[in-house]
């Protein structure tokens, strides 16, 4: 039998195997980071008809070595590699959606084992986990304990009904100006709602009395509590209208009718030679308690996801705090990963183990919310290389069908 038949059947099947690759890609052109994949030939083992010779040894002799005679078997699959680059980024504004942009994978588990996407397209679950909508795998990343997070890589899940404790003021902030004009005696007050550690709102006020051209008395108290220490003191204010020392550096206490542990507050009146905090110029007096730091309980109210990864929760008390972080993994030869269907990889003999870290924090690529990363097929390239696919399968067909009107001929030589 003809070595021909055989060459091209090969051809046929191995051109084939290219087709089911390219028809693959094109019906995963609009699936959410799919990778595509492109096939390699490489020729099949020669037959030696004839080995090589060498040159003879006497110089004088006339003629040369001659090249081995070699017949080609036909061609297999060589590789079929994954095309790793970047896909667009598609908006669509849900923000438990999350692009990559870069070689890492994000990381979700069975329960068992750990697997890996570039498909970003999450939920949250009944018990608020955020897992991957087409197995409903969890995604995995470090939890947040009090808006710090830990170091240890488990289940994301998002705290929904969770309470933000309650905080006590610590510091409140003064700032504005006593007027320098005002007469012995003035009296201005300014007041602030703080917060002890139940998270009961007491008002904090702060009478000033001018003393003198350049000292004005201070008194704090709160409408309900009672005063335990560091509620009176002095100001004193330079020829240029700072505040000088000695600036109050004793905390103001207060017991709360609340029954709350006895809450301390420094009160920043502003640095000595500072018009950051109070001044004493000729203008009208507008001192004021500007800001302070307590604040009451708090339900979780929405999420957001930054370009780490970095999952911060909103209360309703308006604080923010830091609820998670999605975990990373980066592989020596990503391209070596192993398909295992739902858009997951896991890990083959050649792709390496996953180093896993977080997005800047041992990973260089970057995290984009409300987006999701396209397919990276190209359907120029695709429908290009679908030519070429179909003119090797025809030309393989040709093979087989010369081939096959030869041996008729052969056959006709009996007649």
């Amino acid at each position: 039998m003809l070595r021909s038949l055989f060459s091209g059947v090969a051809g046929l099947r191995n051109h084939q195997v290219k087709m089911d690759v390219i028809g693959n890609n094109i019906a995963n052109v609009n699936t959410v980071g799919y990778k595509s994949s492109r096939v390699t030939f490489e020729e099949n083992f020669a037959q030696l008809l004839q080995g090589a010779s060498r040159p003879p040894g006497n110089t004088n002799s006339v003629g040369g070595g001659t090249n081995p005679v070699q017949v080609g078997l036909g061609m297999s699959v060589g590789s079929i590699d994954l095309n790793f680059i970047q896909g667009n980024l598609e908006v669509t504004g849900v923000n438990t959606d999350v692009a990559l942009e870069g070689d890492s994978l994000f990381v979700v588990s069975d329960g068992e084992a750990n697997y890996f996407t570039r498909s970003g397209n999450f939920q949250l679950d009944a018990q608020g986990h955020l897992v991957a909508s087409t197995n409903g795998f969890l995604v995995q990343g470090r939890l947040a304990v009090d808006g710090q997070l830990t170091d240890a890589i488990t289940d994301i899940r998002l705290p929904f009904g969770q309470k933000a404790a309650a905080r006590a003021t610590t510091e409140a902030v003064l700032a504005g100006n006593l007027d320098a004009e005002a007469p012995i005696g003035d009296l201005r007050e300014t007041t602030i709602s703080v917060n002890d550690a139940m998270g009961a709102r007491e008002d904090l006020t702060i009478s000033f009395t001018k003393t003198s051209a350049t000292t004005w008395d201070y008194s704090i108290n709160v409408d309900a509590g009672a005063v335990v220490s560091g509620n009176t003191g002095t100001l004193t204010f330079d020829g240029e209208g700072r505040l000088t020392a000695p600036v109050p550096t004793a905390p103001f206490v207060y017991t709360p009718a609340s029954g709350a542990t006895d809450v301390s507050v420094n009160v920043d009146f502003g640095a000595p030679s500072s018009i950051t905090g109070l001044s004493q110029f000729a203008a009208p007096s507008s001192a004021v308690l500007r800001e302070q730091d307590g604040y009451t309980m708090g339900d979780l109210e929405r999420f957001s996801i930054d370009n780490t990864g970095t999952i911060t929760g909103a209360f309703s008390n308006g604080v923010t705090l830091t609820l998670a972080q999605l975990a990373l993994a980066d592989f020596n030869n990503p391209a070596g990963l192993l398909r295992i269907g739902d858009n997951m990889y896991t890990v083959s003999a050649n792709s390496g183990a996953p180093v896993l870290g977080f997005a800047g924090e041992g990973s260089r690529s970057t995290v984009t919310s409300g987006a999701l990363e396209m397919s990276n097929v190209d359907l120029a390239n695709e429908f290009t290389s679908m030519i070429t696919a179909q003119r090797g399968f025809q030309s393989n067909a040709r093979v087989i069908t010369t081939s096959d009107e030869m041996l008729q001929e052969l056959v006709s030589l009996k007649r």
